[in-house]
This record gives C-alpha cells, structure tokens and sequence, in this order.
C-alpha cells in the first residue's frame, strides 16, 4: 500500500510539472502533512500553510513580510472609544470558490463571518466538535470564548463585534489563521446531507488558491482562485510536494523537481547558497524551541527541580550541533526582536555539578524521564532528534536517565497536549501576530493548560500580568507589565528555552515575488516563475 501511495504521488507530481509546458506550475516540497484543512482546529504552522494560506481569507490581513495589519475581507473598520465594540464593513462582490464538490449560490456576506465566529465560541454549536477529538484550540487558549460578548450581522455587508473588555491584540488576532472565514452556505449543506467532516477534507473559501485534491502524505493540489477579489494569482498550479526528510527536500530543489523548500538542514546551507540556479532568503525567526516539562507531574511540579533540569543541559552545544551556529541560546519565551524583551534576565547557566547538588537536594534520584523529540522540520528546531539525544547525554552526566520518544506529526501534536503526558516534549512557536500576548498568553496562560500550554503550567502571578498586559492599550504599560511576567517565568522554569533560529528559505531564481513572513507562515500569494 505505502509503494503504491508513493508511485501515485510521483505521477501526480510529474504530471504537475509537465503541466508547465502550458501553465505556470509551482511546486513547493513541504516538510508535512497537513492534520486538517480547517484552520481553525489546529494551530500548527504546517496546517496554515496548507489552508489558510493558501485556500482562506479574514477580515483583516498582515501585509506581506510584516505585522501590520491591511483590509482583507473587511474593507474599513472603527472601534468605539472604550475599545470594546468593533464593526467592520465588508468589501462587496467577494466570490467564495467554485470547486467540483460545491457551487455556491451568493457572495461573502456578514453571515459567513458570524458562523466563522460563532461555531468557535458557541459550546452547543453544532459545528463545536464536527471532527472527533478535536476542538477549536486556538480560540479558546485566546480566550476568545470569554473575551467576546458577541457577533452580529448588522446587514448583509456589516459585521459587529461586541467585546466583554478591552483587548489590546484583538486586530491583530484577527488577521491569524484561526480566524479565516468559512462558507456558511457549503456549512449549512453539508451538514444537511451528514457530511460535516468534508469541511476539514475539502476546503473551500476567497482565498488565492482554490483545493483540487489531497494525497495523504504525498501531494496537495491547488489552482489558482479565478475570481480572486485581489485578483487572479499568477501561478496557475500549485503543488505541495509533501517530502519530511530535509536533505531530500534539498535535493529535489537543486534537481528542479520543486521551487521552495522549507526548513532547510544547517548542514545544507552553504551548498544551497552557492549554487548559482538557487538563491536563499534568510531573515531572524520570531520563534522560540523549548522543552515544556509536564509540571502537572511529580518531580516536574517543583521549580527547583526543572531549574536544575535546566542548568544540566548545555544549549550552546545544541544550537552549534543543530543550528551550526544560525541561531542563539533563548534564555526568555519570547524572542529578542520582539518587543518587551526583558534583556535584564540571567539565563540559568549550564553547571552539571551544580545542578547534581540541586537534584539531591530536592530529594531527587535515580530519575527515569522522557523526553519527546518532534519528528519535523520547523523553523525553531530543525532537528528535533538530534536535540534530544543531545540533552539525553546532558542529563546521564547528572545521574538522569532519558529515553527519547517520537510520534507521527498529527499525533505528536495531540498527545503532547495530554495533562498525563509523560515527561518533557520539545516543542517550539513561531508569533502569529507580532505580540508578546501570542506568545505569554498563548502558551503559558492558564486557559491553555491542556492545550498549547504543553508545560500545563498555571502560575496565578504569571497569568494575572498576562492578562492585565493585554487590556490596556498603553505600550509602555504593556511593556512593564510582560517584563515582570518573564521575570515569574524564569524563575518557576516550567520549560527549558532552547534557542532562537535564523530562519532560512531556499528556492529556484526563476521564484520571484516570494517574502518571507515574520509570523513563519508560508504564502504563495504574490508570487511568480519563470517561464
């Protein structure tokens, strides 16, 4: 079965390219599958890549290669003085795609963008959990439940937001994937004949590329969206070559078998730079890779215990080993080209012999552990394995024994969200919106315990500075109130900041229009190919 998937994926690929020779092809090798094709259910960039960038639209979109906002399917917008109601107005004549699966009958209007909202806030919604042991996590990690009071169509072309409190991220927030926008009418017909589940197989929405078709784990298909209301893209097909393994994404590109690459092997780098039919962007991530200690768990709940976990790993020799040296040692959860860094924090410094003595004065010995190491690809951490055989030899050296798991993508994703998850998991966040909130917030917070916040960590002092930071519009507030919370962060230790990376982006001279994204997503909008 696995050889006859693979012979398929490498005619459907061969046949994409040929399809050159009359339309413009780009392949792009993804580093893996997608979990979904509702973005609205999942929160990994792999996923957005695959549909909300490509098939969806939101209100408001982040301008190509940067965090400031610019009208999407919200042409204008005002909020009230006390910053609690939003109102957008819609941009007219906005077409939802015509796929071989559904023909819609209207244009976008304001019930699309209360159905998109209301079945991530709503429990009784029908559409609340369409897929099995999935939820909408991302909304409520945002708190987005609780934050937002309602939304309501005001006519056909006006949408209102009625907030609980002020939330000073909540327009950026709305230019993030989960946000994207969904076709109530194929909703309401495909619940109607007992589909639901179509929704998060075959996606339609207003975005650049219309879905063709989905190889689990081999190829995904696009064409390009002829009624695109920014206009028809330039690229007629677009292919995902789905190719986990970074070396033979490198090979494929310099063999002309894709344009774009992903998450290149440091190891790789130079080769590809001088290679005169390729070029590589490059550009300071916005992302942290940390190991998220399961504090719910015994030895883990103690502080004292994870600091010296901490103080046993040298991330030095990881960032050299994987990175080979495109990157530096985190000491904070957010990334020092964000703003409010709190620079003023003393990492926790690497000193077995110390961190020896911290264990046995905690009572701790003869400690077994897990460590789960990711089986992709991503920006903050290319090679998830390495890393931890890395800490594994660390820890021995302090009396600790590791063992090191792995899961398939999907899986690994869901499992490691697990409140009885065992041991520690290297994970890693790329920003979605450029603030510190998606990040503090997002994966710390405590209504993220059971899902992004894969430490499980619920620290009242943290989470209390979290949330006031997030009410008020005052910056220089802001920035006091998230330096102290990373100053709570550093000394509970509920992960092990491993690094910061410089991201990578290599592909074919022929690409022109491609721009690499702060918030690490990965768009195909705007861009070109040589004939």
């Amino acid at each position: 079965m696995k050889k006859m998937s693979v012979l398929l994926a490498a005619t459907v690929l061969a046949s994409a390219m040929a399809s050159a020779a009359w339309s413009k092809t780009l392949v792009y090798c993804s580093e893996g599958s997608p979990e979904g094709f509702d973005p609205g259910i999942y929160t990994a960039g792999t996923t957005f890549d695959a549909s909300s960038r490509t098939v969806y639209s939101r209100l408001v979109e982040f301008q190509h290669g940067k965090t400031e906002i610019e009208p999407g399917l919200a042409e204008s917008w005002t909020v009230s003085d006390d910053g609690m109601v939003y109102t957008f107005k819609l941009r007219p004549g906005v077409k939802f795609q015509t796929t071989e699966f559904f023909t819609p009958s209207r244009d976008l209007n304001a019930d699309d963008i209360v159905f998109s909202f209301e079945r991530q806030l709503k429990a009784d919604s029908p559409w609340a959990k369409y897929v099995a042991g999935v939820s909408y996590e991302y909304a409520a990690g945002m708190g987005f439940p609780d934050l937002i009071k309602s939304v309501e169509k005001v006519d056909d072309l006006t949408v209102k937001f009625t907030l609980n409190h002020p939330e000073a991220p909540f327009l950026a927030d709305l230019a993030m994937d989960f946000a994207s926008v969904l076709s109530k009418e194929y909703a309401d017909k495909l619940q109607a004949d007992g589909k639901m589940e179509q929704m998060n197989q075959m996606p339609l929405g207003t975005g650049p590329y219309t879905f063709v078709a989905y190889q689990p784990d081999a190829v995904i298909r696009y064409k390009a969206n002829e009624t695109y209301f920014k206009g028809k893209e330039k690229i007629d097909d677009l292919v995902f070559a789905i190719t986990p393994d970074a070396s033979v994404r490198a090979q494929k590109l310099k063999a002309g078998e894709c344009h774009i690459m992903p998450y290149p092997n440091a190891a790789d780098i130079k080769d590809l730079q001088t290679d005169s039919s390729l070029k590589v962007l490059e550009q300071p991530g916005l992302n942290v890779s940390y190991l998220a200690y399961n504090t719910l768990q015994a030895p883990f709940d103690k502080a004292e215990v994870r600091k010296a976990l901490n103080m046993a790993i040298n991330k030095q020799a990881i960032v050299e080993a994987v990175f080979q040296g495109a990157g530096q040692v985190a000491k904070n959860p957010i990334p020092p080209t964000m703003w409010s860094y709190n620079d003023a924090i003393k990492d926790d410094a690497y000193n077995p012999t110390e961190a020896k003595a911290l264990l046995e004065k905690a009572g701790v010995k003869d400690l077994s552990m897990k460590i789960w190491a990711m089986p992709v690809s991503r920006p903050y951490m290319l090679n998830a394995r390495r890393a931890a055989e890395l800490m594994q030899a660390d820890l021995a050296k302090v009396g600790v024994k590791v063992d090191i798991v792995t899961h398939e993508w999907a899986e690994y994703l869901k499992l490691s969200k697990d409140k009885a998850r065992d041991g520690a998991a290297i994970l890693g966040w790329t920003g979605d919106n450029g603030d510190p909130d998606n990040f503090l917030d997002t994966l710390l917070g405590c209504e993220a315990v059971g899902g992004n916040n894969r430490a499980q960590w619920c620290n009242k002092e943290f989470d209390d500075l979290v949330k006031k930071a997030k009410k008020t519009a005052d910056v220089a507030e802001r920035t006091k109130l998230y330096e102290q919370a990373q100053v709570v962060f550093k000394k509970e230790a509920p992960w092990a900041t491993i690094d910061h990376s410089t991201e990578f982006v290599p592909m074919s001279a022929k690409v022109s229009g491609y721009v690499q994204d702060p918030v690490g997503v990965h768009r195909f909008d705007g861009v070109d190919i040589a004939e």
